[in-house]
């Protein structure tokens, strides 16, 4: 049985942290995401529109962080986005995604339940 990523209902990393990245992921040099939807921040590197400032929120999310939200661009997104992932996702911790869930007031995602674990006395 799946379940549904926990990045579904949150949406915190959009809001909270700098999505920044190499201008070659932008569709004018052969990459994926949409050139207006990014801002130059140095000669070799842009940002999401709205991450680039303080406080931040990607303007390709949609949605109420912490109830339910979605990324518009999902297919387009950079290397950082698809890169970052949701606490425990992969079995270890991420206090990144802990960090910017506390900064909404959520609680940081659980450890999943292992039930091959040996009890000891």
């Amino acid at each position: 049985m799946s379940e549904a990523s926990p990045c579904l209902s949150c949406g915190a990393c959009c809001s909270y942290f700098r999505v920044s990245f190499f201008w070659g992921e932008c569709a004018s040099s052969g990459g994926t995401v949409p050139d207006d939807l990014v801002v130059q921040i140095n000669p070799t590197r842009v940002a999401m529109i709205g991450t680039d400032q303080k406080p931040a929120r990607c303007c390709s999310l949609v949605g109420q962080v912490g109830e339910g939200t979605r990324c518009t661009i999902y297919e387009q997104r950079s290397s950082v986005c698809r890169e970052f992932e949701s606490s425990w996702s992969q079995g270890v911790q991420n206090v990144d995604c802990d960090a910017a869930r506390a900064a909404f007031g959520l609680a940081p995602l659980p450890a999943p339940f292992e039930l091959d674990l040996p009890i000891s006395a």
